[in-house]
Order: C-alpha cells, then sequence, then structure tokens
C-alpha cells in the first residue's frame, strides 16, 4: 500500500487535533499503509520562524513529505484560518511539494463558524503547492473529541461515521492511484 504523511499543525502538546490524526493513522495502517506521523511543533521554532531551509530538521521534513504519496493535513482552526504553525512548514516546503501526491485536508475547531475553513484557507494553498487530488475534508468541532484521563480520543458517533468515510475515501483515492501507476507502467 501507499506512504501516508499525517502532519499535525496544531502548536499544543495536548493537541485534539494530534490525538484525531493519530486515531486516523490507526485506520489508515489497519487499511494497510505505512503511516509516518510529523507533528510541526517538534520542528525548531528558530528553523521555522527563521526560514532556515538548511536546518537538518526542515531537510528530514521536506524529504518527508517528497518521499509520501499521501498526506494528511491536520490542523486547529484560529481565527478562520488553519494555524500559524503549519503555514511556517507550508512556506519552507517546495513550491510544487504536493505535486503527485493525494491529499486530505482536516480541521478542528471550537465553533462550527470554522467549518469553511478547509476550502477556503487549506485547500487553497495544498491546491497552488501541486496537489494531484485533495479528496473531501472534515472539520470536527472541540466538542465531539472527548480525551479520557489515560489520553486516549473518543469521537462522538455522526463525525465518527463522518470521518472513517472521508478516510476510507482518501484510502481509496491513494489505491486507484497506485493501481494506475502500475497499469501505465
Amino acid at each position: 500500500m501507499a506512504t501516508v504523511l499525517s502532519v499535525s499543525g496544531s502548536p499544543s502538546a495536548t493537541s485534539r487535533t494530534a490525538r484525531l490524526l493519530r486515531h486516523l493513522d490507526a485506520r489508515l495502517a489497519a487499511q494497510g499503509h505505512e503511516v509516518i506521523p510529523l507533528d510541526v511543533r517538534t520542528l525548531p521554532a528558530e528553523a521555522l520562524l527563521g526560514a532556515d531551509f538548511r536546518h537538518p530538521a526542515v531537510v528530514r521534513a521536506t524529504a518527508l513529505v517528497e518521499q509520501a504519496e499521501g498526506i494528511v493535513v491536520g490542523t486547529p482552526v484560529y481565527k478562520a484560518a488553519y494555524s500559524g504553525l503549519l503555514k511556517s512548514l507550508l512556506d519552507l516546503l517546495p513550491q510544487y511539494a504536493l505535486a503527485g501526491k493525494t491529499v486530505l485536508p482536516l480541521a478542528t475547531g471550537g465553533s462550527t463558524a470554522h467549518v469553511l475553513a478547509i476550502d477556503y484557507a487549506l485547500r487553497p494553498v495544498l491546491s497552488s503547492m501541486g496537489a494531484t487530488h485533495i479528496v473531501p475534508g472534515w472539520f470536527t468541532s472541540d466538542k465531539d473529541l472527548t480525551v479520557t484521563d489515560d489520553g486516549t480520543l473518543t469521537v462522538a458517533p455522526g463525525p465518527a461515521e463522518a470521518l472513517a468515510q472521508v478516510t476510507d475515501q482518501f484510502s481509496a483515492a491513494l489505491s486507484g492511484r497506485r493501481a494506475l501507476l502500475a497499469a501505465t507502467g
């Protein structure tokens, strides 16, 4: 199956966004994909904010993007847009870093007023970076995500079903892309 890079753009160490991504990573891994998590918050701030393209951590992150066939991009929504932390990483990637990639955009936030952030803020930048196929994304409200004392994430039933559907569509798109590439050889 495909190699998937799962990118969390949350600055928080206790992020619901990152927990949601890891939850979906498990589903993708169960479907046979190799999933590599990348929490942007673990990259050195001085490299991100100083636009240090040569910093070893930025070079590694760029290589992970290059090697992946699929990218899941998750972000909390702040002021109707994706996180500044995610933007700082995207700004350091080559202009067409997502060319040939299948991308699944996801967002979390405190209000359904932010539901359009995927389509009006995140999707355009992913498209401008050359993403071949951006599957329908999903916004999940913070109230639908519960984290237990042991760190386990529970997703409310309706959103859980919707997330399973968009994740499965992403997986199918990756599998279809691989089959097409194999057929055209």
